[in-house]
């Protein structure tokens, strides 16, 4: 709870201080965005070992099933790159683009989660038989 608060308090700080520069300096403003974007995201990266511990618990009680969950911690990765790409495009005036990444980030999620796709046929396949 606490961290969450410094990261709340620390995203205020950069959205107050690009405030400030947007009307005199609005590139200033898409900088600081971009470098607290990149701050926050970097914090986020460090917090992860928590996750992957937690991921290690659930890999053990899945048996044979690890592809699966490769294939989530991809998925989730890939959904918050382009989130997190299409929302720096965002700020900074290019919503085509940002457009562009979002749908890239969606085909890619879908490519991604084919395998198991294929999977649930396989087991179907087996069930009819």
């Amino acid at each position: 709870m606490a961290e969450m608060i410094k990261v709340g308090i620390l995203g205020i700080v950069g959205v107050l201080l690009a405030v400030q520069f947007k009307t005199e300096k609005p590139q200033y403003a898409t900088y600081i965005g971009i470098a607290m974007g990149i701050l926050l995201f970097s914090y986020a990266l460090g917090e992860f070992s928590g996750v992957v511990r937690q991921l290690e618990a659930v890999r053990e009680y899945l048996g044979g099933g690890e592809g699966y969950l490769s294939i989530l911690l991809k998925v989730v990765g890939i959904t918050y790159i382009c989130e997190f790409c299409a929302d720096i495009c965002k700020d900074a005036g290019y919503g085509a683009i940002a457009a562009q990444v979002e749908i890239l980030g969606k085909l890619s999620v879908m490519l991604a989660g084919l395998p198991i796709l294929f999977g649930v046929m396989e087991q179907i396949q087996n069930m009819m038989r």
